[in-house]
């Protein structure tokens, strides 16, 4: 099945930055490095490697594999490749479930996204320079405080994702995507000099790529395939959009091999970033989701050209935060266009439903952080709504979502067929993919799922 109307990538160079565009974000840049710090340096790394290679390309080639055979939104792709077996449109719920859990996340991604900018404005104009740590902290505290402020931020940078994303694939996504591409790169390079040259390198290397097995756990494995998962978008209907637009003639397994080396890559420069560094000037290297917003300006604050330095950082996360917005992006308004919405018109529509629906994860840290509104079920005791959101789209939408397109690609799907959508690569290649998403990726996200449920550590 397909639909002439799809828009499709201008090149396969295209497709490639847009989907390494789509997945390298946040996620590797913002979030690895206080995962790494938190749980194990070197050990977490290693699980987190194993889990990109061998979970997350299989289920990301499924996505693409689904998203070119019925070139339609994500919400009715799972359910065509289906129908075409003599299967139930009812694995549409794939689709459904992808395109609320990128809706929710997109809700407090530009939130956080919002965090980013404002602190680039408050490097560039030497708001922090000279502060002592209580001072860094006092800021921070005092900007989430600050709900008018926060909105404010949220709404600058979602105006330019609901700009761009109008424009179109061509003229809007790719466009983004060759500026972003190259910047991201040279900006995290010119960062991992300054803190190879000025940093301690011997006790970061140390840290972050020495194999510490006592620090291997249960929690340590589950964490590192569920940052895998976060880091490419699997189950979150991003790139069966983006598969859509894909040639007929393309291989799926390579774009699915360049997002998890390109996230492998960006995450590891990010942690020669900031751990030399957070040695340097003697740090914690767990501070946790802090250390963005904590650690880091602490440090920018005391170090020489700190102020450059803070401003070139938060400016990297600006591009890092922008491709996977508009990936976000585009199973809403591919919800929206199969409704007959003009893009420009499904654009603006989304950024002002993803507005609306952060606004109780916005509120959750100030005005409601105290309040826990789902406190009589014990799987989300104690949870703000910030929270709540994260946990219902990270741990539930998109695993499940996962998991279904592991049933459907590795096991409903005939061998035939399933080579036929992977024609053009190599036999060998296609049995491991099919064997990976047949025993391996339904295992590992049953894990996941399980540790989610389990009391106490929901």
């Amino acid at each position: 099945m397909s639909n002439d109307n799809t828009p499709a990538w201008s090149s396969q160079l295209a497709a490639y930055l847009a989907t390494i565009g789509a997945a390298v974000g946040l996620g590797s840049i913002w979030r690895f490095p206080y995962l790494a710090g938190t749980l194990g340096g070197g050990t977490f790394i290693l699980v987190f490697v194993l889990a990109c290679v061998f979970i997350a390309t299989p289920l990301l080639t499924a996505e693409f594999m689904i998203g070119r055979h019925a070139r339609l939104p994500p919400t009715r792709s799972p359910g065509a490749l289906a129908a075409s077996i003599g299967a139930s449109r009812r694995w549409n719920a794939i689709g459904t479930m992808g395109t609320l859990a990128v809706f929710l996340i997109g809700s407090y991604y530009t939130l956080i996204a919002g965090w980013v900018v404002a602190y680039a404005v408050k490097c560039m104009r030497g708001d922090l320079v000279g502060l002592a740590r209580p001072a860094v902290q006092a800021e921070w505290h005092a900007f989430l405080s600050n709900p008018w402020q926060l909105m404010g931020w949220q709404l600058l940078f979602l105006v330019s994702v609901a700009y761009i994303s109008g424009r179109g694939v061509g003229r809007g996504i790719e466009v983004a995507s060759r500026i972003r591409a190259p910047a991201l790169l040279l900006l995290l390079l010119l960062l991992d000099g300054y803190a190879v040259y000025t940093g301690d390198v011997v006790a970061a290397m140390h840290f972050a790529f020495a194999p510490h097995w006592e620090a291997l756990s249960a929690g340590v494995v589950l964490a590192a395939i569920g940052q895998a998962f976060f880091a490419t978008g699997v189950g979150c209907a991003m790139m069966l959009s983006y598969g859509s637009y894909m040639s007929s003639q393309a291989s799926l397994v390579r774009p699915a091999l360049a997002i998890s080396g390109s996230i492998l890559l960006a995450s590891l420069l990010a942690t020669l970033l900031v751990f030399p560094l957070v040695f340097r000037y003697r740090m914690d290297p767990a501070g946790g989701p802090a250390l963005v917003f904590d650690v880091l300006p602490t440090m920018f604050a005391v170090m020489p050209a700190g102020r450059l330095v803070g401003t070139v950082f938060f400016v990297l996360l600006i591009f890092a935060a922008l491709t996977p917005m508009l990936a976000c992006f585009e199973p809403l308004v591919g919800w929206l266009g199969a409704r007959g919405w003009s893009r420009p018109r499904a654009a603006a529509a989304s950024s002002v439903a993803v507005w609306a629906a952060g606004l109780g994860s916005l509120l959750s840290f100030n005005v409601l952080a105290n309040w826990h509104p789902l406190e009589a079920v014990p799987l989300f005791a104690g949870k703000t709504l910030f929270e709540v959101i994260d946990f219902v789209a990270v741990n539930l939408l998109a695993p499940v979502g996962a998991l279904l397109t592991c049933v459907l690609t590795g096991w409903r799907l005939d061998r035939a067929t399933f080579e036929s959508e992977l024609r053009g690569t190599e036999a060998l290649v296609r049995r491991t993919c099919r064997v990976l998403l047949r025993y391996v990726a339904p295992l590992a996200i049953g894990a996941v799922l399980l540790l989610a449920f389990l009391p106490g550590r929901a």
